[in-house]
């Protein structure tokens, strides 16, 4: 009986490129018992799905290859990036894996250790100095010493060379004979035969800087996506009884109540218990306006409490709070290829080996076919060698979609992978839910009608009889009173009457607030008022009448409001080009008012298969259909949809049903989404067009003779830098708020 299938999660530490996942990935997928590896540059990561295979072989293996590797303990964050910072890396030190790649550690071109500290302290940045200082007292030999110029420049070469050309052995025997190092080893050697040690240790000593480069751009992009877990405080300040003792925040557990002081960051997600507070929830959901916080309301872990000192119940244990959920979400995303990157990957299969077949020809044809000078067309060929090599083309795409990713998430969108946020450019429809999508998800007063009493009286008497209910309609009244300033009265023999409405007695005045219906029922309503009533029946509102010694007193109306941004929002969402529909289970006449109020089509009364059913017909039409909904009565629908978005605060279902999220609830959320997929593509495009521009440039200088090695290693190392910085431009993206 075969094993089970385990799924292990490593760290990888120097991974800078495209290329160095590529070979990672080769490699472990050669190993018996290994079912899938999931490789991320970015989050320096790798997800193995093995049978039989041992962990410690699995990374014996990837640490051969010169990369330092330890598995990462289920559930447990990624690395934070290398830094200034009081990093402990010591207890490394002793790691088993370390046998077959510590020795090579100073001699490697990569950073493939656990280091601390800024990149020019890394291991790749001493071995770039050691060559430039290598090709300088060579260029200094050559002045004093004509006559061991040729031989000062071999020695300079092989300095920076043979890490390159051990990467280039290791990748080859573990199934990657077609690599960067391969060609750039193949390149330098031939130029040596054919009497330019000095350009080959120049190229050398470039291809060295380059790639120095790229393990910067990469490790900024790391670093702005780690940044998010350094947003939790590692101390949290715990209620223990009568004392508050400060404990480490991975240690709070559900139900726990910690103390939050002005200043403080929230350590974990929860409810208010006591206090009130501006909160600045910027870091997790771009809100650029702190929220106002009260008992019973949610707050995420890593935002920051203003003005108020706060008392919070945790709903969440570290490992599954907001920000830990973000972090997880962005690393499966970065994890899981975008079609064009699988293409990419595909087509850089075979691009390369044809490259080294092209050099080939053009090294050897025109002095066999025509007698041309062999170190002329030799040289060409070695040139062209550096000219193909696919770093720029292969990085082009995962770099874009790494810092998409990041930017979403660091405000508050979240997409599953690159597949998912290049979809979601070609969104043509969107189909939205409306309670707690479109609307607020809870109602609010919006009309009040006195008779014979002012509206702050109407409004005080009610607030009287609600005073300790949680139904939805009661707590809009009671929230309509506190932000008007109005203290209701106490109410005594208050109680509700089955069906109807709610009874009590105010200073002696007998009161009942319920239906209009329960209300006719004890004191006809005037003909006027009944039909100002089915008028705003007609709006979408509920309307409750208060009876005062059974004498109408007044009118109170409350409607689930549309969204601050539903306008703007679906505005946004037009100018782009993608149609707009309601699917409701609300009733038809609610559905519609609102719907007219915000300009769109609505189709009301739906149960969940039936938003299912009108998503596949939407589909079969032609449309790429997005469905926007709270993830839970709207799950079939999406996961019918060509992307399912959900709205709202985050929760696990909604994460787990849909493909994306947008955690703080902004109807214009869902255009940024759009935009954001849009300006990747774009920049996507721009990436492939420099590096296969550049190279195709480069291609023609060189085989009619106006170019040589050095360009062409220029060409590849700038291209590489040039899409990498272009990639990172995406990190500033910033969408708009239309609220």
């Amino acid at each position: 009986m075969s094993a089970e299938i385990e799924t292990t999660r490593f760290r990888v530490e120097g991974m800078d490129c495209a290329s160095c996942a590529g070979k990672i990935d080769i490699a472990v997928r050669r190993l018996p018992g290994v079912e899938d590896v999931s490789v991320s540059v970015v989050g320096g990561t790798m997800t193995v799905r093995h049978r039989d295979a041992e962990t410690e072989a699995i990374a014996d293996k990837v640490t051969s290859l010169g990369y330092r590797t330890e598995p990462l303990a289920a559930n447990a964050p990624a690395p934070t990036p290398a830094s200034d910072h009081d990093h402990d890396h010591a207890g490394h030190a002793g790691h088993d894996h370390a046998k077959s790649g510590d020795a090579l550690a100073g001699m490697h071109g990569h950073d493939h250790s656990f280091e601390s500290g800024p990149w020019w302290q890394t291991t790749k940045a001493r071995l770039t100095l050691l060559s430039a200082l290598a090709v300088v007292l060579a260029f200094a030999a050559g002045q004093f010493f004509p006559a061991l110029e040729q031989w000062a420049f071999v020695l300079a070469m092989v300095v920076g060379l043979v890490p390159i050309a051990r990467r280039a052995w290791m990748g080859a025997v573990n199934g990657s004979p077609f690599s960067i190092e391969t060609l750039m080893t193949v390149a330098a050697i031939g130029a040596v035969f054919i009497n330019a040690a000095e350009e080959a240790a120049i190229v050398v000593l470039l291809f060295l800087i380059g790639e120095l480069l790229e393990g910067v751009a990469t490790g900024r992009a790391r670093a702005s996506i780690k940044a998010l877990a350094n947003l939790v405080p590692r101390m949290a300040l715990r209620e223990s009884g009568e004392t508050i003792i400060e404990i480490p925040a991975e240690q709070l557990a559900v139900g726990d109540i910690v103390l939050v002081r002005p200043g403080d960051r929230i350590p974990a997600d929860g409810l208010v218990g006591s206090g009130e507070s501006a909160v600045d929830e910027a870091p997790v959901t771009g809100e650029s306006v702190p929220k106002r916080k009260q008992a019973d309301d949610p707050v995420f872990a890593g935002t920051i409490n203003q003005d108020g000192a706060l008392r919070i119940r945790v709903t969440a244990a570290a490992a599954d709070n907001t920000i830990a959920r973000i972090i997880a979400l962005v690393e499966e995303a970065q994890e899981s290829k975008a079609p064009t990157e699988r293409f990419i990957d595909r087509f850089s299969r075979y691009y390369t080996p044809g490259v080294m077949v092209v050099a080939a020809l053009i090294a050897i044809l025109p002095p066999l076919l025509t007698g041309q000078p062999w170190d002329e067309w030799v040289y060409k060929g070695l040139a062209v060698l550096l000219i193909g090599c696919p770093c720029a083309l292969v990085i082009s795409t995962p770099a874009a979609i790494a810092a998409a990713l990041s930017a979403g998430a660091r405000r508050g969108l979240l997409m599953k992978g690159g597949a998912v946020l290049e979809q979601l450019g070609k969104i043509d429809m969107v189909a939205l839910d409306k309670t707690g999508t479109l609307t607020e998800g809870k109602p609010k007063v919006t009309d009040i009608i006195a008779i014979g009493k002012t509206e702050a009286e109407v409004l005080s008497l009610a607030a009287a009889l609600e005073t300790g209910s949680s139904h939805p309609l009661a707590l809009a009244i009671l929230n309509r009173a506190k932000a008007d300033g109005i203290v209701p009265p106490p109410a005594e023999n208050a109680g509700a009457v089955g069906g109807k409405g709610v009874v009590g007695t105010v200073a002696g005045v007998s009161l009942f607030l319920g239906s209009p219906k329960a209300a006719a029922a004890t004191t006809p309503l005037a003909p006027e008022l009944s039909a100002r009533i089915a008028a705003l029946n007609d709006e979408g509102k509920t309307v409750s009448v208060l009876l005062a010694d059974n004498a109408i007193a007044g009118v109170i109306a409350m409607r689930d409001e549309p969204r601050d941004d539903a306008r703007s929002g679906l505005a946004e969402l037009k100018r782009l080009g993608a149609d707009v529909i309601m699917l409701t289970g609300d009733n038809a006449r609610t559905a519609k008012a609102i719907a007219a109020d915000l300009g769109i089509t609505p189709r009301a009364e739906l149960l969940p298969e039936d938003k299912q059913r009108i998503v596949g017909e939407l589909k079969a039409a032609g449309k790429t259909v997005a469905k926007v909904g709270d993830g839970i009565n709207d799950a079939p629908a999406l996961a019918a949809a060509d992307i399912g978005i959900a709205m709202g605060g985050g929760t696990d279902v909604a994460l787990e049903t849909a493909d994306a999220a947008v955690l703080h609830g902004r109807v214009g959320d869902v255009a940024n989404m759009i935009k954001l997929s849009r300006a990747t593509m774009a920049n996507i495009g721009q990436n492939i067009t420099i590096a296969l521009g550049l190279k195709a440039v480069f291609l023609v200088t060189t085989i009619i003779g106006v170019t040589g090695l050095w360009p062409a290693i220029l060409a590849d190392t700038g291209a590489t830098v040039l899409v990498t910085a272009n990639a990172m431009r995406l990190l500033a993206w910033k969408g708009s708020n239309q609220a």
